[in-house]
C-alpha cells in the first residue's frame, strides 16, 4: 500500500474502538491479543506512557517500557494508543518492538478494594 492509501484510510479510521494512555489511571491494566500473543501491560506512568509489559517473545517477564502507540508500519504512529487492527509499538532497553495486529483490548481497572 502507497503512503497516500496508508495516510487516506488512516485519517477516515474512527478511532473510538481502542484505547489512549492518557486517559487511563496510573495501575490500570490492559490485556491485550495479538495475531501471534497476547501483552499485559500495566500502566505506571499515562501521561508518558511508561507501561510494564508482559507476552510475545520479547518479554518473558514484566519489563518498563514505553509504548509508543499504533502502527500501520513505516512512520505512522497513533501515540499513546492501542487499536485493534493496527501494530502494537513498544520501546525497551533502546530496542522497537512491533508486534502483531491488535485482535482484541481488554482494560482492567485496579481493584479499589483494600
Amino acid at each position: 500500500m502507497s503512503t497516500s492509501a496508508q495516510l487516506e484510510s488512516w485519517g477516515g479510521y474512527d478511532w473510538t474502538d481502542g484505547v489512549q494512555l492518557d486517559e487511563l489511571h496510573e495501575l490500570d491494566a490492559l490485556s491485550i491479543r495479538t495475531r501471534n500473543s497476547t501483552y499485559e501491560i500495566v500502566v505506571t506512568a499515562p501521561n508518558k506512557a511508561q507501561v510494564l509489559v508482559r507476552g510475545g517473545a520479547h518479554f518473558p517477564s514484566f519489563q518498563e517500557a514505553t509504548l509508543r502507540g499504533s502502527t500501520v508500519g513505516g512512520n505512522i504512529l497513533k501515540r499513546g494508543g492501542v487499536y485493534p487492527g493496527f501494530r502494537l509499538e513498544l520501546e525497551a532497553d533502546g530496542r522497537r518492538i512491533i508486534t502483531s495486529a491488535v485482535e482484541s483490548i481488554d482494560l482492567n481497572p485496579p481493584s479499589s478494594e483494600q
